[in-house]
């Protein structure tokens, strides 16, 4: 490969940039590192109550009890697959009505007091309301993840589809394009970014959607092992299971993040092809 032929003062602005970087990577490493070593300290020498607090010891003796009997890889593919499925399914119904909103400024008209409404109720209040249509099984649990990012989704795409620039909706137009090749060739490309930004916003609103399920209806999962842990007062259990949860959200978003880096270089080689 050839190589850059950078002038010095680019390669110092490149190094330094690097070095930046690397501190940031360091600091935060070094603060979760130290949180844990501060909450063991902290327990063992009586600073907090280490039978409500617990301690990372602890924390990990528990995940690895659980991991050892088998049942940590259940409740983490329990947690997991409703996550996902309500997290795509809500996403995607929340897109296609969107659409359809756009489409018809009357339907659009018609529903909107009805989206302000259905966005301003606390989506944990459904909870109750599923478990009883639903019963207590894992469609309760989806219905919930899918409730709280389904308008959420709504409103955000719908607000970014009449944002698109109406010039090149005019532009188009003049050429006699029709309403559904204005939506494929200008509304949803330029839509691509709050897509992402929607996707961003739905991983850890279907996390939410997904726990509060279990906390009401599930045999399994993370939220699950939430409730059984404060029930049998087992606060290991609890912050492990709250620690997984946090591994989980971490993941989920850096996976959509990595798809966001995907789409921008696969525009970016459209650019430089045409």
């Amino acid at each position: 490969m050839p190589k850059n032929n950078f002038s010095p003062e680019h390669e110092r602005y490149l190094r330094h940039l690097r070095q930046k970087a690397f501190l940031v990577r360091i600091s935060q490493l070094l603060l979760l590192v130290g949180f844990f070593i501060l909450w063991e300290v902290a327990a063992r020498y009586g600073w907090i109550n280490a039978f409500i607090f617990s301690q990372p010891s602890k924390v990990w003796n528990a995940t690895i009890r659980l991991a050892t009997q088998g049942g940590l890889w259940k409740h983490l593919g329990w947690t997991v697959g409703e996550t996902v499925l309500g997290f795509s399914v809500g996403t995607f119904a929340g897109i296609i009505l969107a659409i359809l909103l756009w489409w018809s400024e009357f339907f659009a008209r018609v529903m909107d007091p009805y989206i302000v409404v259905l966005n301003s109720v606390p989506k944990v209040a459904l909870g109750p309301i599923f478990v009883v249509w639903l019963g207590t099984t894992i469609t309760a649990v989806i219905a919930m993840a899918i409730s709280i990012s389904i308008i959420v989704t709504i409103m955000m795409m719908h607000t970014g589809f009449q944002e698109v620039d109406p010039n090149k909706v005019k532009l188009v137009r003049t050429f006699g394009a029709t309403k559904g090749q204005v939506l494929r060739k200008v509304i949803i490309p330029a839509s691509v970014p709050t897509m992402i930004a929607a996707l961003k916003v739905n991983v850890g609103l279907s996390l939410v959607g997904t726990i509060v399920g279990e906390f009401l209806a599930s045999k399994a999962g993370l939220g699950y092992l939430i409730v059984y842990g404060g029930q049998v007062f087992n606060m290991s259990l609890v912050m492990a299971s709250v620690l997984l949860l946090s591994v989980i959200s971490v993941i989920l978003y850096y996976g959509v993040t990595l798809l966001e880096e995907r789409v921008g270089r696969g525009g970016v080689r459209e650019t430089h092809s045409a």
